[in-house]
């Protein structure tokens, strides 16, 4: 079942059109990656389905249904620009936003207390916002984001000034939360985080959708046809054995046990075993596996090819 659907949103700001024609499917209990260059149009998305903004044209459904303000409410939005009161004190405003999702009062502090003694934070409850480090002040925030269990999460850039024992911290809790139900939209450029806790992503260019899927699929077939071969012996040999049936060769590198490690694509119709053999006549071959594609190669390459186009 889809939690969200956006179906041909466009967006103009004055002269510039922020979105265009932009539609996606999340499915629910999944983390879904948004992802995208600076001024790419995935802040104007998400305040869309926010209901901070309304689209020019095109709609957004909420658990199958035109998404409504009542829809928000079951929402907890993290943007990338905190919100917290700097004069107040840190337990004090915990509680006033929780109190305004509608937490009673001694819920509230229940889960309050849990959460801040989990985030190791606890110690800060009567001190004021502006004495907390940018670290702590988002550790904060995530836990009112969170606090009413909503069942749609958006988290805009939700590691950026955490070192990395807490961003893994935060990691964990995000695995967590969509373990117990929730669905998950993470906006960020780690792709290495994308790579750890995504199960599907759209990356956003020039306004528009350029690239949708599961992610694990797009690492496997975004360089199809793509291996790394380790061997001893001589390199140059060997690529010029395989030129009749491979190219686009990375440059040598060794590996972690002293070998040679040789990147290429084999060319459209040819067998691998061809290939492996060709690499067993030159060289010790050690091995010869498919080379699955970064997260940060695919986003390169497919901004790269959607400039190109454009």
């Amino acid at each position: 079942m889809n939690i969200l659907e956006v179906e041909n949103v466009t967006k103009t700001y004055a002269s510039h059109k922020a979105l265009d024609d932009v539609s996606l499917t999340i499915p629910e209990g999944q983390v879904y990656g948004l992802l995208g260059p600076n001024g790419a149009g995935k802040t104007t998305l998400i305040r869309i389905i926010n209901h901070i903004t309304a689209p020019d044209s095109g709609r957004v459904l909420f658990d199958g249904h035109i998404l409504t303000q009542e829809d928000v409410e079951k929402i907890g939005y993290l943007p990338e620009e905190r919100g917290l009161y700097k004069k107040m004190k840190v337990g004090e405003q915990a509680l006033f936003f929780a109190r305004l999702k509608g937490l009673s009062k001694s819920e509230a502090q229940s889960s309050l207390r849990r959460w801040f003694e989990k985030f190791d934070i606890l110690s800060w409850w009567d001190k004021k916002v502006e004495e907390l480090s940018k670290g702590m002040a988002q550790k904060v925030q995530f836990i009112v984001t969170v606090l009413h269990r909503p069942r749609l999460l958006i988290f805009d850039e939700p590691f950026s000034g955490f070192d990395p024992i807490n961003a893994n911290l935060l990691k964990e809790e995000i695995i967590k939360l969509k373990d117990e139900g929730a669905t998950v939209i993470f906006s960020t450029h780690n792709m290495a985080s994308v790579e750890e806790i995504c199960d599907n992503i759209t990356l956003i260019n020039n306004s528009r959708n350029i690239l949708s899927g599961n992610v694990d699929e797009l690492r496997r077939r975004y360089f199809g046809g793509r291996y790394d071969i380790t061997f001893e012996g001589d390199h140059q040999a060997l690529m010029e054995r395989l030129l009749p049936v491979a190219g686009d060769f990375t440059l040598p590198t060794p590996d972690a046990q002293g070998h040679t490690r040789l990147s290429l694509r084999v060319n459209d119709g040819v067998e691998l075993r061809d290939v492996i053999a060709i690499a067993n006549d030159t060289v010790a071959l050690k091995g010869f596996n498919e080379s699955i594609a970064s997260m940060n190669e695919i986003f390169i390459r497919a901004v790269k090819d959607d400039l190109a186009i454009s």
